[in-house]
């Protein structure tokens, strides 16, 4: 008898619409994870529905606005369009169920692991869709998966998948899409990945130290889970594959809250680039497998209009994976080598 298993594919989340009581709740249920902003439970609430939401859900509902379709958030769209072609790829396997949960808001975790617990599994392989773990995204989201399955009477055999950001399939589809832009004919490439408060990936280390642990220049045992060493990590690969000197660009992190999250910041070096007098950036995004609003809007037209403003005149952001056809044979091949 075959062995029945289960692929669950989760990605961050997105408020059910974009009017302010939605992105309100969905930012409540987001800001309010212990993982997500790492303070005591208190002070966490306070600051989440006391100041956070009520002064930011206008602007967030706003900034939603620009990227909503007509059938849709583009990062729950691109999810369902991936799940699709990962059907597809497992039309075949008959003992092979393949489905997609979000960790904030809907499809809700609970909803689709609940669904999943009457499938009697074998065996459920987690896989969240961010390259780079962070215990804000990838330990966040495979603790909720934990502490809903330790409640089942019966467990099945669990595998999880904690990061790729060295996957070459990954890296290639990358590069494949990068092939439309000629990198040569900008001033300055910038690899910009979302941020993280300091604090969190000092906290992957006994000393407490990310600085101490060469996060920009390698990858060793120490610091393999540190999410700044394999954002540098990935850079290099990619770098590499596309064929871009390390003089020509700059890992840098965006979306920060205050000035102790992971430095440099993706807006300064824009201004930095600004000041030589540079008139052509091109963006990468990585840490993003679907365009979003950090990468459709913070990048594509927020950095745009600061970087014309200073002077520039071209800002390009090479799309991400969403459902390219290297990332979609990328994302069956790793759910088949997990699932053996």
């Amino acid at each position: 008898m075959k062995k029945k298993k289960g692929v669950l594919i989760l990605n961050l989340g997105t408020p059910d619409n974009p009017d302010p009581w939605a992105v309100g709740r969905y930012l409540r249920e987001f800001l309010g994870d212990g993982r997500v902003i790492d303070i005591p439970w208190l002070a966490r609430k306070l600051l989440v529905n006391g100041i956070i939401v009520p002064f930011r859900k206008r602007k967030s509902s706003a900034e939603y606005k620009k990227v909503w379709t007509d059938a849709g958030s583009p990062l729950l769209l691109y999810a369902e369009e991936l799940l699709d072609k990962i059907r597809t790829c497992f039309r075949d396997d008959d003992d092979v169920t393949i489905e997609l949960a979000m960790r904030y808001q809907n499809p809700s975790m609970d909803e689709v692991l609940g669904k999943m617990q009457k499938e009697n599994y074998d065996e459920i392989l987690i896989f969240p869709l961010y390259p780079q773990y962070a215990s804000a995204t990838t330990g966040s989201t495979l603790e909720k998966a934990m502490d809903i399955i330790r409640n089942w009477y019966v467990i099945p055999e669990i595998k999880m998948i904690s990061q790729f950001w060295d996957h070459p399939g990954y890296i290639n589809t990358m590069a494949e899409i990068a092939k439309d832009y000629d990198w040569k004919a900008y001033d300055h490439v910038m690899f910009s990945y979302h941020g993280l408060p300091e604090r969190q990936v000092d906290k992957v280390y006994d000393d407490r130290q990310c600085s101490s642990h060469s996060c920009e220049t390698e990858i060793n045992e120490e610091n393999k889970f540190c999410y700044k060493a394999t954002c540098y990590g990935t850079t290099r690969l990619l770098a590499e594959k596309i064929g871009i000197p390390e003089d020509n660009y700059t890992v840098c992190f965006q979306s920060r809250l205050d000035n102790k999250w992971i430095k440099p910041f993706s807006d300064k070096i824009i201004e930095e680039w600004a000041k030589k007098g540079a008139k052509k950036l091109l963006f990468f995004s990585p840490a993003f497998v679907a365009d979003c609003l950090e990468t459709t809007v913070e990048i594509g037209e927020a950095y745009l209009e600061e970087f014309q403003e200073m002077g520039g005149e071209e800002l390009d952001l090479v799309p991400s994976l969403n459902t390219h056809p290297i990332w979609v044979k990328t994302v069956e091949e790793m759910i088949r080598k997990r699932l053996g």
